[in-house]
């Protein structure tokens, strides 16, 4: 046995024959009476009281302690009195992270977590906490697709908690604590006209924009990040190898793409003669910014877009003074759907109608699997039907037109 049971209403000592005798002690009837002790793994003494009479429970208790340790599977009685809010800001200091992935995860734990589950010990959750906690969100109004990201935070806080033997279960994996569903929406890519409409309300030093992102999918911040010697015009690439990123205080910095995943993107030909004449009409200009972090090494890159005083472009300022006006100027709503993304679903929806595998454009726009990809824009990749009717045309396409078609037979 791990331990040994204590009883604290007798004690033994030897009698007037030399043999030991039961007597009892100061604390006889008093309180609890087994005391079930052992030591820990770190050397420290644990221990649990029972009532009379459950001498038998006590060393069960023991007994499961001792199986524990053999397995690997033991937790500390103590360690699960940390609460929610002590763990969870020790974890969020661990994290490895970009900086800015690691503000918002910080910024959802401490507005939407911490208020409702932080004085609760990490021990004494049950799936009802987190029921409760979840009904509390969305009856604040918050959406689903950001309630669930909210929830993935919080899991992976219980989860590390298992893995550091605070407690033996994360309680947001039980079978009735379901993550909040995603609102079922089809992504409805502009039409070319749209698109058209919109470059034209743009200022002239920022029409490019559109080309850039409508034609090779990038995203905003890379579109920001995008550099002279990123463009290969003779080979018809585009290397994807950095963004623009706000950090705190809305300060920007240099940074890989999204996942970190840099990549090649072709460069099509109407888009490489657009951005001739952006580079003819404003040329690139040096900017010098941190890497990753406020503090990183500085990293300078030739920006093709920047904004009027030189510096790289804020996507807060760009989005206010030049997007939303352009979509109001074109009579598009400026609605959460149609941002600079909206650019990059027409691009997939432009590759998708043209024949493109869902494995290239996966690659192309950067996503980390074609897996994302395929439930993103299943609905966009023509019918069976349609490519059936369009392989058997294009083998008869040069053959005589028969006497009887179609419109013989309507006739």
């Amino acid at each position: 046995m791990a331990g040994h049971i204590q009883d604290r209403w007798y004690k033994t000592e030897p009698g007037p024959d030399g043999k030991t005798v039961k007597v009892k002690t100061d604390r006889f009837g008093v309180g609890l009476r087994y005391r079930a002790r052992y030591v820990g793994p770190d050397g420290s003494e644990k221990s649990k009281s029972f009532p009379d009479k459950q001498k038998r429970k006590a060393e069960q208790w023991l007994a499961n302690i001792e199986a524990d340790m053999s397995r690997g599977d033991y937790v500390s009685p103590d360690a699960g009195k940390v609460t929610f809010e002590q763990y969870a800001t020790e974890w969020m200091t661990t994290q490895i992270t970009d900086p800015l992935t690691r503000e918002a995860v910080e910024s959802r734990l401490r507005l939407h977590a911490i208020p409702h589950l932080g004085k609760r010990p990490m021990g004494s959750f049950t799936p009802s906490h987190l029921r409760l906690w979840l009904r509390t969100l969305e009856d604040r109004g918050l959406s689903a697709g950001y309630r669930r990201g909210i929830f993935a935070h919080v899991s992976t806080v219980f989860t590390a908690a298992v893995e550091d033997r605070i407690i033996r279960s994360n309680p947001c994996s039980a079978r009735s604590v379901r993550a909040p569903r995603l609102e079922p929406r089809k992504v409805k890519p502009w039409p070319a006209e749209r698109v058209k409409a919109v470059r034209a309300e743009l200022p002239e030093s920022y029409q490019a924009l559109v080309n850039v992102a409508a034609g090779c999918g990038l995203r905003q911040g890379e579109l920001f990040g995008l550099a002279v010697e990123d463009v290969d015009f003779l080979g018809g690439v585009v290397h994807v190898v950095r963004q623009v990123k706000l950090l705190r205080l809305h300060r920007p910095v240099f940074a890989p793409p999204k996942g970190g995943k840099e990549r090649d993107v072709p460069l099509p030909e109407s888009v490489a003669f657009a951005l001739a004449a952006h580079l003819k009409r404003c040329p690139a200009v040096e900017v010098t910014l941190p890497w990753k972090t406020l503090d990183g090494p500085p990293v300078t890159a030739s920006l093709i877009f920047t904004g009027s005083t030189g510096l790289a472009l804020d996507r807060n300022r760009f989005n206010d003074r030049v997007w939303r006006p352009a979509l109001r100027a074109a009579g598009v709503e400026a609605g959460r759907h149609n941002g600079m993304h909206a650019l990059r679903h027409f691009y997939a929806s432009v590759l998708l109608d043209a024949g493109e595998s869902i494995k290239a454009l996966s690659e192309y726009l950067g996503h980390h699997d074609p897996g994302f990809t395929l439930r993103t824009y299943t609905h966009l990749m023509p019918s069976s039907e349609t490519r059936t009717r369009a392989a058997v045309d294009r083998v008869f396409q040069d053959d005589d037109p028969a006497e009887d078609g179609p419109e013989t037979a309507q006739g």
